[in-house]
C-alpha cells in the first residue's frame, strides 16, 4: 500500500487492537495507524469539528472497522462514511466477530469494501489478520476528494 495511506483503526477491544496492529506490521505494513476506541471520537476525527468531512478531503484513508462499539453501531459509522463525499471512496474493511449472514449482507449493501469474521481462536485471528496486512500491502487506495 502506498506510504501515505492512514489507516483508520476503529476497534474497542484493546487486546484485538494490540493484535490487529502487531500483526499488520508483520506483513510489512508500516503505514500509519490512527486508533480509535469509540466511533464518536473516530467519526470526530473523520469529518472534523464540522462534520462535513472536508477535513478528510485529500487524504487516503483505510478504514478497518469493528461493528461492535461502545457508543454506537459500526453500520452507523459506515453509512456515515459512504454517505459522505469526502469519505465515499475510502475502503473500509469490517473486521468483527459477527457472522450473521444478514449483517454481512447489509454491510456489502451500504459499500463496505472487505468483511472479514474475527476468528475465536488467538492464532487463527493473528494469521487472519496477517493476510489482511499482506492484502493492505498490494491494494490501490484512491485520493478522496
Amino acid at each position: 500500500m502506498v506510504d501515505h495511506v492512514t489507516i483508520v483503526m476503529i476497534e474497542d477491544d484493546e487486546g484485538h487492537a494490540r493484535l490487529i496492529e502487531k500483526n499488520i506490521r508483520r506483513a510489512g505494513v508500516m503505514n500509519e495507524i490512527m486508533p480509535f476506541s469509540d466511533g464518536t471520537s473516530a467519526l470526530t476525527h473523520l469529518f472534523g469539528a464540522d462534520g462535513s468531512g472536508k477535513v478528510s478531503a485529500g487524504r487516503a484513508l483505510l478504514v478497518l472497522l469493528d461493528l461492535n462499539l461502545p457508543d454506537m453501531t459500526g453500520v452507523e459509522i459506515l453509512k456515515r462514511i459512504k454517505e459522505n463525499e469526502h469519505l465515499k471512496r475510502s475502503p473500509v474493511v469490517v473486521l468483527t466477530t459477527t457472522d450473521d449472514k444478514t449483517e454481512i449482507q447489509r454491510c456489502y449493501d451500504l459499500g463496505a469494501n472487505v468483511y472479514v469474521t474475527k476468528p475465536v481462536n488467538y492464532e487463527n485471528f493473528a494469521n487472519a489478520i496477517r493476510q489482511l496486512g499482506l492484502f493492505f500491502s498490494v491494494i490501490q487506495v484512491p485520493e478522496a476528494k
